[in-house]
């Protein structure tokens, strides 16, 4: 069995649940006439020992031979999933369905076309309900084929009901996949650069994005291809930095689901993530309350679905409570308190027990950096921002990788290390100009650094206060503002200015924006 096919199966053994590992030896033991099953043997072996150790492996069970043991994990690896198929088959109606399909596949290979037919009229009716409409289809081709062989003497026009039925169905998926494609193109666009850095980064969004829509009207579409068509616009703001936009169709995302509650428990991953999203736009557009309002609707969410019956539910919900839990500290200016989540978080990353991935976690180090400067803590600041500068061959969130770095500078600053500083300030220069990422802030702030071993102490506050007017004249640049949503390098000059800890003037800020703030329109 190759590496990454064993790295496979004690990942699958490691991700196994109490309650999973009583049912598969349950299952083995009811499915296998011998007592001394081997793979059964390698599983407890496995389950034991944290480390996969193959000759340990063949000196405390004799019974495997070496020979043998490649086919042996390979089975372990099946049995497993068939158990855990039986297992999680009651909270998954797709997987109910698949269930009937097979039956009725059963049921017409022992020539039993009538109760076949029946099975599938049933499966077909829950799938329509659930709205599985792959699996719908593929149910009507079954049909179409039981009919064609002229063995069930069916009523008139049968034939060709199915076949329109199937042209629906085609025509729905079709239309979902086109918006998903879309969505997914977009998204994976925006791992690549981030938030749109000029207006050519801009005007290539919009091109990509304007030829690749379907011509196709929103009404027209099914309770899929709605979602996804908010989705796809949602991608194309978000990208672009027009966050109103992004929250009128993360909006509409959410509200499709309100009109829908039943649905809601199907796709729960979908539901979650459109919270999600609406929560990012609501940040970015600082709508403070609507953003506490949708952040404690998605907190609700395990009163109204147990997320420990499937993983992936799970994770995502820690996920997403995670990202808008810091955020909120970042809109509240309450940094020190924000800390308090970074024991949690940094075990869940750390045991890898939702199987985040590497872009999910490089943000959340830059998140934690930000919360540990904001509370004054520049070391445990720079520690987690080395974890991003320090990572091999980045390919992805270059922003963040372009924003650790600045962070970092400024942190060592805060530190007095300005030797440090002056050395780092030319390798980020480079760094910045090869990612073709070097923007007017960002040469404002590195022009100050450079001068800092120049600089008296009693000029610095005037340094300070002559960045801070240069920075504002960016301020409202679409294309010069992104440097502020990753960092507020304003409320840190203000904070050296006026000699307050940088989360005292975030706080204050939030203070007067609650006292004065409309709710946004859309």
């Amino acid at each position: 069995m190759p590496k990454q096919k064993t790295d496979d199966l004690i990942q699958l053994v490691r991700s196994l649940t109490r309650a999973e590992k009583r049912h598969f030896r349950l299952f083995v033991r009811r499915n296998q006439a011998s007592d001394d099953i081997l793979f059964l043997k390698l599983f407890d072996f496995l389950d034991k020992h944290k480390e996969y150790d193959e000759a340990l492996i063949l000196r405390k069970l004799p019974d495997i031979k070496k020979r043998q043991l490649s086919n042996l994990k390979a089975h372990l690896y099946k049995q497993l999933l068939i158990s855990l198929r039986l297992v999680n088959a009651s909270h998954n109606e797709d997987i109910q369905l698949r269930e009937m399909i097979d039956y009725a596949r059963v049921l017409y290979n022992k020539g039993l076309y009538r109760q076949s037919l029946d099975m599938l009229d049933k499966a077909k009716a829950k799938a329509y309900e659930g709205l599985f409409y792959a699996l719908a289809l593929e149910i009507v081709e079954f049909e179409k084929h039981i009919e064609g062989q002229y063995i069930t003497r069916s009523i008139e026009g049968r034939a060709d009901e199915l076949a329109a039925e199937a042209l629906r169905l085609h025509q729905v998926i079709d239309n979902i996949n086109l918006f998903s494609n879309l969505s997914l193109q977009l998204y994976g666009l925006y791992l690549k650069m981030g938030y749109a850095r000029n207006q050519n980064d801009h005007e290539l969004v919009k091109r990509f994005f304007q030829s690749h829509l379907p011509d196709i009207e929103f009404q027209e579409l099914d309770f899929f291809g709605k979602v996804y068509y908010c989705q796809a616009h949602v991608w194309r703001y978000y990208i672009t930095q027009e966050f109103p936009l992004c929250y009128r169709y993360a909006q509409k995302w959410v509200d499709l689901f309100h009109e829908e509650p039943e649905l809601i428990h199907l796709y729960a991953p979908l539901y979650i993530k459109g919270v999600h999203n609406l929560l990012n736009a609501l940040f970015n557009t600082l709508q403070y309350r609507k953003f506490v309002e949708a952040l404690e609707e998605l907190e609700r969410f395990p009163e109204q679905y147990d997320i420990t019956q499937v993983k992936n539910i799970e994770g995502l919900f820690y996920l997403f409570k995670y990202i808008h839990a810091i955020k909120r500290h970042f809109m509240e200016g309450t940094f020190t308190e924000g800390l308090q989540l970074i024991p949690g978080l940094a075990r869940i990353i750390e045991e890898d027990t939702y199987n985040w991935d590497d872009h999910r976690v490089l943000v959340f180090y830059y998140r934690i950096a930000c919360l540990y400067f904001g509370s004054g803590d520049n070391e445990s600041a720079i520690d987690y921002l080395n974890l991003i500068i320090n990572q091999k061959n980045p390919d992805y969130r270059e922003d963040i990788q372009c924003f650790a770095r600045i962070l970092n500078l400024i942190a060592h600053f805060e530190l007095g290390n300005s030797q440090l500083v002056e050395y780092q300030v030319k390798s980020v220069y480079r760094f910045l100009s090869k990612m073709k990422d070097l923007h007017a802030v960002q040469r404002e702030i590195f022009r100050f650094l450079r001068k800092i071993p120049r600089i008296q102490e009693e000029e610095l506050r005037n340094e300070f206060i002559h960045l801070k007017d240069k920075l504002m004249e960016h301020q409202d640049d679409p294309f010069e503002r992104r440097p502020f949503l990753y960092l507020d390098i304003i409320s840190w000059l203000e904070s050296k200015i006026d000699g307050k800890p940088v989360q005292e003037i975030i706080r204050q800020k939030f203070e007067k924006r609650q006292m004065q703030r409309k709710p946004l329109e859309y």
